[in-house]
């Protein structure tokens, strides 16, 4: 019983870096590949960089993206699903 008494706080620390550390980004990683995997050609987007563009072509892993300068081919994850979806709503 003394044992358990020992370890109780490092058990109650790992519960709150659990629910509010880890459990949250488990989730956004699970939207982001959501909104990854949701994305169609003519989707207006933008890029963790900050370009704006125009889904021109998807691929697996890839997307080609229509600018005002010319084509770009770039990854998938390279896509902010927030700045997207703000853009979106306009």
């Amino acid at each position: 019983m003394e044992q358990l008494t020992q370890f109780a706080p490092f058990i109650l620390m790992f519960v709150v870096i659990y629910f509010f550390m880890i459990r949250p980004q488990q989730k956004r990683a699970k939207n982001e590949k959501e909104f990854e995997s949701t994305l169609k050609v003519g989707d207006k987007i933008i890029t963790k960089s900050g370009l704006h563009g125009k889904v021109s072509e998807l691929a697996d892993t890839t997307v080609v993206v229509e600018t005002m300068s010319g084509k770009l081919k770039m990854e998938r994850s390279a896509i902010s699903m927030e700045m997207s979806a703000v853009l979106n709503k306009k």
